[in-house]
């Protein structure tokens, strides 16, 4: 099931959930016993999904056309997210000049850090890398994973039942700030540098999340280009290392790590500039498509 976040109007109206049935939308506020945010509903796991699927067959359709996609899901916590979590782009960060991090080129554990909500937006809405000074705004297309019943000390053995479904990430990093704040929050978090969406897909719509590939293009032409394979630390390690201080809440969200082909790795950089498309792609998830303001 492809979950959504939508207003009915460009105007100021209130916020719906649904889901996106091909070219269509089900609201799911025909069903008055439902959460109207969504992270409430991801929260009601089977069941919410069971009152969901009883609608697609009885509830009134709208286009999709017709409706603004907002990012589909604002969890309670900051955006979780994995640095350095391809190979390949572990080595292209390391030698770019730009990791004052650490000078281990691939880590021991996976590097943890997170994104404020403030920076959160959805498809279609423009990064503003004009409010950037440094002039150094990067792209990440990322797999995001989004977290269904929550809890504490989760094994790597249960991790996938933890997993409520997938999204899309673009971790926009300003990385003059990444660099000489020597962490990774600042850089990471300014207005609108957290795209989201189009859709929240259920973990039963993916069997093998490992048979993903992910793709993302500046303005047309491909820059990244990976298999979900290659993550260094996988799916189950990234929840149960992260679960094993952290309280993980239902919706929380978990970008998974960026492959290799971001603007630093280039020679010279190839950083954003106003007017540039970001597009980040997975098959079976959709594309998450961005203008640069």
């Amino acid at each position: 099931m492809k979950l959504i976040t939508f207003r009915r109007h460009e105007d100021h109206s209130e916020s719906e959930i649904g889901i996106l049935d091909d070219d269509e939308v089900v609201g799911l506020a025909a069903d008055a016993g439902l959460p109207t945010r969504m992270v409430e509903f991801v929260e009601l796991g089977a069941e919410g999904l069971e009152r969901a699927r009883a609608l697609l067959s009885t509830a009134p359709r709208i286009a999709a056309n017709t409706v603004r996609l907002l990012a589909p899901i604002r969890p309670r916590n900051n955006v979780m997210c994995v640095g350095k979590n391809y190979l390949e782009h572990a080595h292209e960060f390391a030698g770019s000049g730009y990791d004052a991090s650490q000078k281990q080129a691939i880590p021991d554990d996976p590097v943890i850090f997170t994104k404020a909500l403030s920076s959160l937006v959805g498809p279609g809405d423009a990064v503003r890398v004009s409010d950037d000074p440094t002039a150094t705004s990067d792209y990440e297309g990322e797999l995001g994973v989004v977290i269904g019943p929550g809890g504490h000390q989760v094994t790597e053995a249960d991790a996938f039942a933890h997993v409520y479904g997938y999204t899309l990430v673009n971790d926009v990093t300003i990385r003059d700030l990444q660099k000489r704040h020597v962490q990774f929050f600042i850089g990471k978090s300014a207005a609108t540098y957290c795209p989201m969406g189009p859709v929240l897909v259920t973990a039963d719509e993916i069997p093998d999340v490992t048979a993903l590939r992910l793709q993302t293009r500046i303005n047309g032409e491909l820059r990244q280009d990976a298999p979900i394979t290659d993550l260094i630390f996988d799916i189950p390690r990234l929840v149960a290392t992260i679960a094993l201080a952290v309280r993980l809440e239902p919706g929380d969200v978990i970008a998974t790590g960026t492959p290799a082909g971001v603007g630093l790795g280039f020679t010279p950089p190839r950083f954003l500039a106003p007017g540039d498309l970001m597009e980040v792609s997975i098959e079976g998830i959709g594309t998450l498509v961005n203008p640069v303001s």
